[in-house]
């Protein structure tokens, strides 16, 4: 099971914290840049940053919530905190990104305002590009490592890991970079064509871009939400340690349901070894769970007796 686990809180965090800092830089920055220059593009980078910047401190409130102690009101803990806050980030970068970006580039087409100093807008692109390229940068490692351990690339990890704050962060440095070329382009053909229309074109494609990965990361924390299971390869590295203990003969029944970053819910049903009575049974099934529930990434484990009819399950 650990090698298929997400990274750790404090990598996450400190993920959260370099895209926090480095988003609010930038933001400021594009702000001048945006009220000097008057580029569309500009405005709507500077929407971007801004979005990223408030979606960072929803996920820095992610991170440190999903990670409390399960207490009696809930067994489960609080991991799914991660998904809620996360969904309010991409809220965020739908409506305070995506939303102003389009309609500023809508209206820029159609009352274009003069565009001057484009040479302060080009130096404010380099270095947020700079910026953005550290902060996905530590995002990239994490999921690449991630990926690794899972046997799967980089990309995929990054968008079906149980991390929501990795996702995130990932996804919205990549959306800058690449946003970042859109103005680029945007405002180097206003300059040399002296049409305004460019340079609008690119706040509407950096907003249609935004709203995609909004789109994307709220249909991902809906998912893991309302219950997502892992993957293949985790349930039969689960199922091969139930087996491998020696109070289980056999296992009947697994479900596996992430209940946040790195944990989950196991539910089982086992056939346990001899033939001893109803006391003893409960016993050993007790004493299985709670050595389960001392595992690093499962947060409670249920087990029931399965019925002799019942077929076995094995490692695929």
């Amino acid at each position: 099971m650990t090698a298929s686990a997400p990274n750790s809180a404090a990598g996450r965090s400190l993920t959260v914290v370099i895209a926090l800092s480095a988003n609010l830089v930038i933001a400021i920055a594009k702000t001048i840049a945006a009220l000097i220059t008057g580029s569309a593009s500009m405005v709507a980078e500077s929407a971007h940053s801004w979005a990223d910047f408030g979606n960072e401190i929803f996920l820095l409130i992610a991170d440190r919530r999903s990670m409390r102690q399960r207490d009696d009101p809930h067994p489960l803990g609080y991991g799914r905190e991660a998904y809620v806050w996360s969904m309010f980030a991409a809220f965020g970068i739908f409506t305070a990104g995506a939303v102003v970006s389009i309609w500023h580039g809508i209206q820029q087409l159609f009352a274009p305002e003069d565009a001057t100093d484009f040479g302060i807008a080009y130096i404010v692109l380099a270095v947020a590009a700079v910026l953005e390229g550290v902060s996905f940068t530590q995002a990239f490692r994490q999921a690449r490592a991630g990926g690794k351990r899972r046997g799967t690339s980089t990309g995929l990890y990054a968008l079906t890991s149980s991390n929501a704050t990795l996702r995130a962060v990932f996804a919205e440095d990549a959306a800058a970079l690449i946003g970042l070329l859109v103005a680029f382009l945007g405002i180097l053909l206003h300059q040399v064509t002296g049409l305004a229309a460019f340079d609008a074109a690119g706040s509407i494609l950096v907003g249609i871009l935004l709203a995609i990965v909004a789109i994307v990361l709220i249909d991902r924390n809906r998912r893991f939400l309302i219950g997502e299971v892992p993957d293949a390869r985790l349930r039969n590295e689960v199922l091969a340690g139930l087996l491998d203990r020696p109070e289980i003969e056999r296992v009947t029944y697994l479900h596996l349901e992430f209940v946040g970053p790195r944990k989950v819910f196991l539910v089982a049903s086992v056939d346990i070894v001899g033939d001893e009575t109803e006391t003893h049974v409960a016993y050993a099934l007790r004493r299985v769970e709670e050595s389960l529930r001392d595992h690093e990434y499962i947060e409670e484990a249920l087990l029931s007796l399965s019925t002799p009819d019942e077929p076995s399950l094995v490692v695929a």
